[in-house]
């Protein structure tokens, strides 16, 4: 047994402290089932209800295997130290104070590495954190009430927010919580370490995180890989898609959250799926716990109402599930089972011709069922109040899609339209036959997406830590005395040539070299002033020139004294917008997007973190919404995908060969031509010792 096993499963726990925080973590054991020791340490012996009363840690009977800091701050550095020396397993460290509030109390940092000293080699949770709480063998190092019970097998969610935590405590939609836990400041025991050990427990189905920032990433990629193996699926909801979502991030956790851009590559390529909202993660979790990972080209849907048909082929679209259109022997089946006064789609409105007659609905949602390919079935169905109808007739919808569910050896869904009308005991009923309970369209079709997205995504080559991966990862905030340089447009493009990205002929002239530079490079030209980032925006820019006599008027509009004259390429079937940035917390981010003046307008793009194949590189330019320019849209040219992608890989080379100092690198536009690929403008960022 691991000292974090003895932290998460114990068998002798303490409570340090006399309040009430400390009363309810009795109180809430003793709720849960908790059978082992319970002992409570107070100087002056304060015995409370359910423990038995100690002056000290070293009056304890034993060494205990997870304790509970109820105590101030300094309190508990020194009590963690008389732990240690006892032979504790690990600690909850309740106390905030510490370096999240650095900006409030100075010492806070400095005092959290005392805190961790003193701890040595045993476990830490937090501080500033709530604890855990253990459902399958009745442990809560919790200082609140809480809405578990004790379960023989379920997920486990780990958070960064205490609060978050005791809320999804809460939750009436049936879902099977085996263990929750919280992580704080992640001094020592950090998120991903936590959710490692839980994984490799039988007992726990799927892992559900709420993110704020990851403060170790090679940690947490190790931790999917482990779940890949293991065979289980995990989930997100991570913060900082607004800027004040990410402030308010760093400030509660002193973590690092990083761009968002960069947290939402970085999960993909752990093979993590993202939700949007915590009545999503929870049913995502009920669909990973019932039925794993969903695998098929999509779902199929079922309701005796068109509205409500519609609103599911909406809300999929919105969430990018698709309803494959049925094929013959789903046409035929249900043909066979509704007659001939139902008109058969997918999403399916079977009116009411059927209802309440369970053999008929057995048939139908068993013919909808029919297709090779489909990923789940959804029978909508909101069930009456209790208090005030007569709710006899829908359990025969149930007992429908169970049988349904094992004739066509796929899994099933009942989805609610509404949270209020599944009741939690009917939902934990269905799950316990195999159905999965889902509540409200928008959360369920947002849970069901990322849930297709995982059973298509999970695939051992995503999750290769590769040496270059670890060398590409920054090493933190630039120190003191370090600066950007921003290289000029000639020497950015000149960097990335050497490495073997195309970009045009050019000179770089005065006003009275302009014409011989123009006439040497060959009309068309292209006119630029030197100096600046932004040129469009400047007006800096002239295309198009095609005469000694344009070049020296365009020179005259603008200001500055030097100028790069280039060819003009001409014929680009698509413009591109391809970006670096350094992320400290998930490495280097490339972006690739609609390019030129598109870039900001079309909001079309997408991210990886570096480095990545070419084949990756290549399905991430399918994926983009100018695609279909790329492919050659309406019968016009494609553009060279071959050279996209060779560019795109020469810009990766350049990135790892400079991963000490490049901050920023941007090319806008690569410019897609049938043969080939140019780059029309460069900005390249390093850092550079003062």
């Amino acid at each position: 047994m691991t000292a974090l096993d003895r932290l998460l499963r114990p068998r002798r726990i303490a409570v340090m402290g006399g309040g009430t925080w400390c009363a309810n973590v009795i109180r809430e054991c003793r709720k849960l089932g908790f059978g082992g020791a319970l002992w409570s340490v107070h100087p002056d012996a304060r015995r409370m209800p359910g423990a038995d009363a100690f002056a000290s840690v070293e009056a304890l009977p034993g060494a205990p295997d997870a304790v509970f800091l109820g105590i101030n701050r300094t309190a508990s550095v020194s009590a963690l130290a008389a732990l240690a020396a006892r032979g504790a397993g690990g600690a909850v460290c309740f106390a905030s104070g510490f370096a999240e509030a650095r900006a409030e109390l100075k010492d806070g940092p400095a005092l959290q590495a005392d805190l961790i000293h003193a701890a040595g080699d045993m476990c830490v949770l937090g501080p500033n954190c709530y604890g855990f709480l253990n459902a399958l063998d009745g442990v809560a190092l919790w200082p609140d009430q809480h809405g578990l019970v004790p379960v023989p097998r379920g997920v486990a969610i780990l958070s960064q927010s205490s609060n978050l935590a005791l809320n999804l405590t809460m939750q009436r939609r049936g879902l099977p919580i085996g263990f929750l836990g919280t992580v704080g400041n992640q001094a020592q025991t950090d998120l991903a370490g936590l959710g490692t050990a839980l994984l490799e427990d039988d007992r726990i189905s799927a892992l559900g995180l709420y993110i704020e920032g990851i403060a170790d990433a090679a940690g947490f990629e190790r931790m999917a890989r482990r779940a890949l193996a293991l065979g289980k699926s995990i989930v997100a909801l991570k913060t900082g898609r607004s800027a004040q979502a990410h402030a308010a991030a760093i400030s509660h956790t002193a973590s690092l959250a990083g761009s968002r851009a960069g947290a939402e590559a970085f999960l993909r390529r752990c093979g993590v799926a993202e939700v949007r909202s915590p009545g999503a993660l929870i049913e995502a979790l009920k669909i990973l716990h019932v039925a794993g990972p969903l695998q098929g080209d999509g779902i199929a849907s079922m309701s005796c109402s068109g509205g409500e048909a519609a609103l599911m082929a909406d809300m999929g679209a919105a969430n990018g599930v698709a309803f494959p259109v049925l094929d013959t022997a789903q046409s035929e089946g249900l043909r066979a089972a509704l007659g001939p006064r139902v008109a058969l789609a997918n999403p399916l409105d079977y009116h009411t011709y059927v209802w309440a007659d369970r053999a008929a609905m057995t048939a139908v949602f068993a013919a909808m069922m029919a297709r090779d390919g489909l990923a789940l079935g959804c029978v909508v169905l909101d069930f009456p109040r209790a208090d005030r109808c007569d709710p006899a007739e829908w359990p025969l919808v149930v007992d429908a899609v169970e049988a349904a569910s094992r004739r066509s050896g796929r899994p099933m869904a009942i989805l609610s339209s509404l949270a209020d009308t599944l009741p939690e005991a009917t939902a934990q009923e269905m799950m316990a036959r195999g159905i999965v309970p889902l509540c409200g369209f928008a959360e369920a079709l947002d849970a069901i997406s990322a849930c297709l997205w995982l059973g298509a995504a999970q695939l051992p080559e995503r999750l290769v830590l590769s040496a270059a991966r670890r060398g590409a990862m920054p090493g933190g905030c630039p120190a003191p005395g370090v600066s950007a340089r921003v290289l000029e447009e000639t020497e950015a493009k000149a960097l990335l040539a050497a490495f073997g990205v195309p970009v045009p002929r050019g000179v770089s002239a005065a006003h009275e070299e302009l014409a011989a530079a123009a006439a040497e490079i060959g009309f068309p030209v292209v006119l630029k002033g030197r100096g600046m980032a932004h040129k469009t925006d400047a007006g800096a820019v002239r295309l198009g020139l095609r005469s000694a006599e344009a070049v020296r008027q365009a020179a005259q509009d603008m200001t500055g004294q030097m100028f790069l004259v280039e060819a003009q390429i001409e014929g680009a079937v698509a413009e591109l917008c391809i970006g670096v940035l350094r992320d400290d917390a998930h490495g280097f981010v490339l972006s690739l997007a609609a390019g030129g003046v598109w870039t900001e307008i079309l909001n079309d793009s997408t991210s990886l973190i570096l480095p990545v194949s070419a084949d990756e590189i290549d399905a991430a330019l399918g994926g983009l919404r100018i695609a279909p320019l790329l492919a050659g849209y309406r019968g016009g040219a494609a553009a060279d995908r071959a050279a996209l992608v060779r560019a795109v890989c020469a810009v990766q080379d350049c990135v790892m060969a400079h991963t000490g100092t490049l901050e920023e690198l941007e090319i806008n536009p690569l410019l897609c031509l049938p043969t080939g690929a140019v780059a029309a403008d460069a900005l390249i960022r390093l850092e550079e010792t003062q």
